[in-house]
């Protein structure tokens, strides 16, 4: 094999990264390698029956469908797609990588079957043609050496028969692949590769590699000491990379970023296998990070997507320190249950809940998501912008038919149509979580219409109606990249490159309500006043304290003060406007309902003249008749006699008591509301604004 392939055979190594399943293997070194070799050995040695059946069915179902003039191989129907079924998360890799192989190399092993003579064969039906086409890939890239029968392994006759059959033209085959390299001038087989995924893996195989650290093991200084003692050396930037170094990432201060040649050291090192270093594509950190800087101590997470057990694994740890858990949506099966609590185990994640709906399944009112304050949504997209888009694909479980739009360099139109809607219903379900305070939404994509449309349409809709606050975008907790001159002061992007996969970030918050007092410091902090400064305040403080207690106490009570009293009421609903609270009185001596909204006027039935001691309101302090008590501006008893109605405290006579603001202790007397100490008649006691405790009088009502 040339050497240019031998990045494709090593990327089974991957199988054993952060997306395997740790529950399967133990930690110590000894068992990592074994496992690494193994799964190397695998891949130079050919793979067992049932993974060149799932490849063959994968590739069956992305392979390039050629116009019919173009047309060397049939492929059998394709009308329905074949049903994979993996022995597990290995196997399942291993099977997509294969299948994406042959995808790319599938125009030159077509026309090596033609040359050679091994196709038309009559029998070989057409439904196994695929099956023949994944296995030659394979055959070349053990250089046309026959594959190793693996221990306790399943044999396929399909398989066993389709192998001896290309091995018997093992020579034409070989002959047919040098001619087509003689006939394009084609130094290796990588020239038939097609120049969209060449330009993708050039870029991926030098993009840096990123570890967030496990904290629920291990320090960020322990790390350091760590890698120091293996001989890495810290830098700054990755423009400093020089072999064995590393640098803190400039946006997650738990990230690491490595030069991509040490992927392999790094993959056989303890902190690897021991999940203190986890390997995965730096877009999902920043949306972690994203959702905790809007979480508040005690608030729950709804992580709307499984994708990658690492996004949720991290997540967790970045809540350690505060009593959240996070809620996973979509976890369907028990398997799938068993296999991710294990995963999370294995790491020390301990606050994590699984939730067979999908987040669209959810009601916003579900109980369990009571306490939850944020909403985690990267869902599926093209993943165009991704580092390696393959391998985020595989690990995050995302639709396999993304890969043949990843070979094909862009999205179809109604592909890009249908993922941009769905994107947009999962943001507006999350728009509906009246407890809901923050949402990010993140993706891999390069398209707008799964970025930024998505978001402005949501935020346009009005989902929310007037029940709950509106959500408004605000900028990311992550300074704008140098380099990224479409990223905007509200969303953070960064565009694909040779240092960076590309992200978008977009962050939503619930407007919060601020007084005219915090916009105009604001303001004034920010010297947007231009020295302009409210002078009402000032001349209201330097007038005579004794007119501005008058003042104050004739203005009796303000709404802000009436607001902050009403959810103290145990009594029936009441409404804000004295007059309408007097509708209710009833005349003593009457059964009958006063004539008007305000009692000073009432005339009863049975008496030709109005009760002795009412007086008419008024908006200054007066003093009333005997056996009258003046009315606030909240709900009162009636007393012996009847209430003047009034905003502003009054002096009562014998027997009587003004209403305040605040509960008063009362004597025989009666007391007069007033922000301070005034003359009263006999019996009488001076209010203040302080909270007192009721005696033998009668009690004013708030």
């Amino acid at each position: 094999m040339p050497d240019s392939e031998s990045n494709l055979v090593s990327s089974h190594v991957d199988v054993i990264n952060g997306t395997s399943v740790l529950s399967e293997r133990k930690i110590s070194d000894e068992k990592g390698s074994v496992e690494k070799r193994a799964v190397t050995q695998i891949g130079k040695d050919g793979y067992p029956d049932s993974i060149y059946i799932n490849a063959a069915k994968i590739f069956q179902g992305l392979r390039t469908e050629k116009s019919s003039g173009k047309i060397l191989l049939r492929y059998g129907d394709t009308s329905e797609s074949a049903t994979v079924a993996f022995k597990d998360e290995q196997s399942r890799r291993v099977s997509y990588e294969l299948a994406f192989k042959t995808l790319k190399y599938q125009d030159l092993l077509e026309e090596m079957l033609v040359d050679s003579k091994v196709y038309p064969s009559y029998s070989i039906p057409d439904e196994l043609t695929s099956l023949l086409v994944v296995m030659l890939y394979d055959l070349q890239d053990r250089k046309f050496q026959n594959r190793k029968i693996f221990a306790e392994e399943e044999l396929v006759a399909e398989v066993q028969e389709i192998g001896d059959y290309l091995y018997s033209y093992e020579t034409k085959l070989a002959a047919a692949l040098a001619r087509c390299r003689i006939k394009h001038d084609a130094l290796s087989i990588e020239y038939f590769v097609p120049e969209t995924i060449s330009k993708q893996e050039q870029r991926t195989s030098a993009l840096p590699i990123c570890f967030w650290i496990n904290t629920f093991k291990i320090s960020l200084e322990d790390v350091i000491k760590d890698l120091e003692v293996k001989g890495f050396t810290k830098v700054e930037s990755v423009s400093d990379f020089d072999h064995y170094t590393y640098a803190v990432d400039q946006h997650c201060q738990d990230v690491l970023v490595f030069p991509s040649s040490l992927k392999e050291e790094l993959l056989n090192l303890d902190l690897f296998a021991d999940c203190k270093l986890l390997l995965q594509d730096k877009s999902r950190s920043l949306a972690v990070h994203s959702a905790r800087a809007l979480l508040t101590e005690g608030a729950d997470v709804i992580v709307a997507h499984v994708g990658s057990h690492l996004t949720i694994a991290h997540m967790s740890v970045l809540t350690n320190d505060s009593s959240s858990s996070i809620f996973v949506c979509g976890v369907k099966s028990s398997a799938k249950e068993e296999e991710l609590m294990n995963s999370f185990s294995h790491m020390g994640c301990t606050n994590i809940w699984l939730l067979r709906e999908d987040f669209t399944e959810l009601q916003p009112t579900d109980p369990r998501l009571e306490k939850a304050k944020v909403i985690l949504l990267i869902p599926q997209c093209s993943e165009l912008g991704a580092g390696n888009p393959m391998e985020l694909i595989l690990s995050e479980h995302r639709d396999a038919e993304l890969l043949r739009d990843l070979f094909q360099g862009f999205v179809s139109e109604d592909k890009l149509r249908i993922l941009a809607e769905r994107q947009l219903n999962e943001l507006l379900h999350a728009l509906k979580f009246n407890k809901v305070q923050g949402i990010v939404y993140c993706t891999c994509s390069v398209y707008p219409e799964e970025n930024e449309l998505v978001v402005t349409k949501a935020l346009e809709s009005g989902v929310e109606r007037d029940k709950v606050r509106p959500y408004r975008l605000i900028p990311s907790i992550f300074s704008t990249c140098s380099d990224s001159e479409s990223s905007t002061e509200m969303f953070f992007k960064m565009e694909p490159s040779e240092i960076s996969s590309g992200c978008f970030l977009a962050v939503l918050e619930r407007e919060k309500k601020v007084s005219a007092k915090d916009i105009l410091a604001s303001a004034a902090a920010k010297a947007l006043l231009d020295g302009i400064v409210e002078e009402k305040p000032k001349e209201e403080v330097k007038k005579p304290k004794g007119k501005q207690r008058r003042r104050k106490a004739a203005a009796g009570d303000s709404k802000p003060k009436a607001a902050k009293l009403l959810p103290r009421q145990t009594a029936a609903p009441v409404s804000k406007a004295a007059p309408k609270i007097q509708e209710k009185h009833v005349c003593p001596i009457c059964p009958k309902s006063p004539t008007s909204k305000i009692q000073e006027t009432h005339v009863c039935s049975t008496k030709a003249k109005t009760v002795q001691g009412k007086k008419a309101a008024s908006d200054t302090p007066q003093k009333p008749g005997q056996g009258k008590k003046a009315a606030s501006d909240t709900p009162q008893k009636a007393g012996q006699g009847e209430k003047a109605a009034s905003d502003t405290p009054q002096k009562t006579g014998q027997g009587k008591k003004a209403a305040s603001d605040t509960p008063q202790k009362t004597g025989q007397g009666e007391k007069a509301a007033s922000d301070t100490p005034q003359k009263t008649g006999q019996g009488k006691k001076a209010a203040s604004d302080t909270p007192q405790k009721t005696g033998q009088g009668k009690k004013s009502s708030q």
